[in-house]
């Protein structure tokens, strides 16, 4: 196998991008395949370099090499050995790969990262009262929070449905089973008494992202 640089034109530009060949013998002679395109490579260096080497002798179907080889071969021009150690690769059985636990990422980051953001953890661990709790106040705020924003459900869905697909148990260090009705209820029964700080808390951190001029009465 070898790498080919391949260059095109479309629209007056010249593009250039590498593909995988490997060769061949048919009835009629000689011939080469593309294995792989590989996009724009832009530079390899020597681990880059090892690395398709080993794929290309993969590919080939040896068997792991008595001493490293060198990648010069593959590239059409000598190349020191790389100073790395080789890569080390692992064969999968494809056929027996599956997902678990499939989760919803993106949402509950986003909002994660505004509710800091806003200093909303900073305001509720200042203000909440601290005991014994396994969970503590400002966190089941944040989950109470970035539940609605994203869900819009009630506590109960919000516990039993909506918390275990998402990526907030590792976002959080919170895990699923913590996460219950009856500690959300709670949590908003604490949350109450903090109304009227929290609406002052938001008007300052609003003022402070968008300036004076754009004032938000707190009723």
């Amino acid at each position: 196998m070898f790498l080919r640089r391949n260059r095109r034109q479309k629209n007056g530009q010249q593009y250039e991008y590498w593909t995988l060949v490997e060769s061949h013998r048919t009835e009629r002679g000689p011939r080469q395949r593309v294995v792989a395109t590989l996009g724009k490579l832009p530079g390899l260096d020597e681990e880059e370099r090892a690395g398709w080497e080993e794929i290309a002798r993969l590919l080939d179907g040896d068997g792991a090499p008595a001493e490293p080889t060198p990648p010069g071969d593959l590239f059409g021009s000598p190349a020191a050995p790389p100073s790395l150690p080789p890569p080390q690769w692992a064969q999968v059985d494809l056929s027996r790969v599956r997902v678990e636990r499939l989760r919803q990422f993106g949402q509950v980051y986003l909002a994660l990262a505004l509710w800091r953001r806003l200093g909303l953890h900073d305001f509720f661990f200042a203000h909440l009262r601290r005991g014994r709790e396994e969970i503590d106040w400002a966190t089941v705020a944040a989950i109470l929070c970035i539940g609605r924003f994203c869900a819009q459900a009630s506590e109960l869905a919000l516990s039993e449905r909506w918390y275990g697909q998402t990526a907030l148990d590792d976002l959080l260090g919170v895990g699923v089973e913590a996460v219950y009705d009856n500690r959300l209820y709670r949590g908003l029964d604490a949350l109450l008494p903090l109304r009227q700080a929290l609406f002052g808390h938001l008007k300052e951190r609003y003022e402070s992202l968008f300036g004076p001029a754009l004032r938000v009465p707190v009723v």
